[in-house]
């Protein structure tokens, strides 16, 4: 059984997470999770959803507003592109299972009452929260991940990685003791930012049809 309580300042969800739990279980925990700081000021924490026997497992980096208030991931609009790009590469979006490396949404306030700015995990939270995406990979099992972005890159494979040198391209790795075929590429977020959406977007269809060539 979880812990009911852990010290925050611990930085690790691991006393939360139960074991051999199937994904509604460990859905349900991460509710109640307290193992960093983070929970303190989101509205939820948000689990992965979709297919539990995916193919394809799309990591993210953390939920955004609109995640935070809805409780699942990629709802908002970096999550209908992505929705977008991944069917005109032939990756059925409602066969795959979406996440995020980090479940709680950090942010900052220019100004009280004003609108929620996001602001990038720090390393030690993105490590406090690995227990979570490394049971979900455990149970989804997929053949494929899709890393999302430099946080959620970092986040799986360690401060070293830098998006921008490896996207598009299939990499063999170790990821929380279990060996991973990974494709990464740019988050969604960042095509919507780009001075050049269209270029973007396309780079991002291209990097996700190299992911769909890569599935067996």
């Amino acid at each position: 059984m979880p812990a009911t309580r852990a010290p925050e300042d611990a930085y690790t969800a691991e006393p939360f997470v139960p074991a051999h739990a199937d994904l509604a279980a460990l859905r349900e925990a991460a509710e109640g999770c307290r193992g960093c700081p983070l929970h303190r000021d989101a509205t939820r924490t948000v689990f992965g959803a979709g297919d539990t026997t995916a193919r394809v497992m799309l990591v993210g980096e953390q939920p955004g507003d609109q995640e935070d208030r809805q409780g699942r991931p990629f709802v908002g609009p970096a999550g209908k592109l992505l929705d977008r790009a991944l069917a005109e590469a032939g990756i059925d979006p409602g066969e795959a299972y979406v996440t995020n490396a980090v479940k709680h949404f950090k942010f900052t306030r220019a100004e009280p009452r004003k609108r929620r700015i996001h602001k990038a995990p720090a390393l030690r939270e993105m490590t406090a929260c690995g227990p979570w995406p490394a049971a979900e990979l455990a149970l989804v099992e997929p053949e494929l991940v899709v890393v999302l972005g430099a946080t959620a890159g970092k986040a799986l494979l360690g401060s070293s990685f830098r998006v921008t040198e490896v996207r598009g391209t299939v990499l063999e790795h170790e990821i929380h003791g279990r060996p991973e075929r990974l494709v990464p590429t740019v988050h969604p977020s960042s095509v919507l930012r780009a001075e050049d959406r269209e270029g973007a977007y396309r780079g991002l269809v291209s990097d996700l049809e190299a992911a769909a060539r890569a599935l067996p």
